[in-house]
């Protein structure tokens, strides 16, 4: 079955499915609906969680099929992780996915985290079987027509009203970064007199802004500047930001720097490149740097130096979390790897 990410709550409230495929790009949300499964799993009695990266091309999906047949140490029901970043697991996966979707008991919760899943993958055998034997949820990005709906229902979520005009100055300040605009209603939560947001509570949230800016952060190393970006990461790690924050803003821009380039090597006008891409204005000038360094073969690297990061800060790769930001930010800015500095 098909479900929208907001109706997945009610969902979980009344059934657990064997299977559930939550794939998109827009990471908020997709970690939203995978920690709503993890949840309503674990009450179901889920205790046991492992988790399978089949990002790897040498990945062997016999993992998956064996995952299900292990019993739970203690004989209890067990969530099994599949993540899937390319959203295309390929013949061997979509052999071994059919094959797991035939076979699934009550036992087992599969939850599959993919990357975007594209119109032709919708038609394949392997995503049709996982629809009719459980369900799938695609996320899709909150444009900036939408941005103002959504973010005025998490703002009433949080029990606080906002009028039109501090509304408008609050989609302007997250400029579509919907991890940004759940921390600017955080902070209104705080700032704001008989929850009620006017345009000046909204002026004082953006006046009061940490002093190490995430996304300034990024901007920065978009535009090339090296020590700057890395004085502010270092600010950030000081202040307690969490690592999986970082990368995850870095991953955004990395991924539509990646998108901006093959599709400029492709021979598409950067002005309707940008526009197909939604890019803010104001983010038009860093975007256009960090073009003008970074070839098809750096962005590449660059991708690979964020996996990289994601294997540190998750545990299962070699290298400190923060040594491995320093060194994303540092080739991103337009320096060498080896020259970055080490955290303690």
């Amino acid at each position: 079955m098909r479900l929208k990410p907001q109706d997945l709550p009610r969902h979980l409230q009344r059934d657990l499915l064997p299977i559930y495929l939550v794939s998109g790009d827009e990471t908020l949300l997709v970690q939203e609906s995978c920690d709503a499964i993890r949840q309503a799993a674990r009450t179901a009695g889920c205790s046991d969680r492992e988790i399978l990266d089949a990002d790897p091309k040498d990945f062997d999906w016999q993992l998956l099929l064996a995952s299900a047949a292990n019993l739970s140490l203690f004989g209890e029901r067990k969530l099994i992780e599949l993540r899937l970043p390319s959203g295309k697991p390929g013949a061997e996966g979509s052999k071994a996915l059919c094959e797991y979707a035939q076979h699934c008991g009550p036992d087992n919760v599969l939850l599959i985290i993919a990357g975007k899943v594209d119109k032709q993958s919708t038609n394949a055998k392997w995503f049709k079987t996982l629809d009719q034997a459980g369900a799938v949820i695609q996320v899709w990005p909150v444009d900036a027509r939408q941005l103002p709906r959504w973010l005025g229902g998490r703002i009433q979520a949080a029990g606080l009203s906002i009028d039109d005009d501090a509304l408008h100055l609050l989609c302007e300040r997250v400029e579509g970064n919907l991890l940004a605009a759940v921390q600017e209603v955080e902070k209104l939560k705080l700032l704001a007199t008989d929850n009620r947001v006017d345009i000046a509570t909204v002026a004082d949230a953006v006046g009061n802004s940490a002093r190490y800016d995430l996304f300034g952060m990024v901007d920065r190393a978009m535009q090339g500047d090296t020590a700057g970006s890395l004085r502010m990461l270092q600010g950030l790690r000081a202040e307690g930001t969490e690592p999986p924050v970082v990368l995850w803003a870095l991953t955004r821009e990395l991924q539509t720097l990646l998108q901006a380039r093959e599709l400029l090597d492709a021979g598409q006008p950067q002005g309707q490149v940008f526009k197909s891409l939604r890019i803010w204005q104001s983010k038009a000038a860093c975007l256009e740097a960090a073009l003008r360094r970074h070839n098809a073969r750096a962005t590449g690297t660059l991708i690979n130096l964020a996996t990289a990061a994601d294997g540190a800060i998750k545990g299962y790769a070699k290298g400190k979390p923060w040594d491995q930001l320093a060194t994303v930010v540092h080739q991103l800015a337009g320096g060498v790897p080896a020259d970055t500095p080490r955290y303690p």
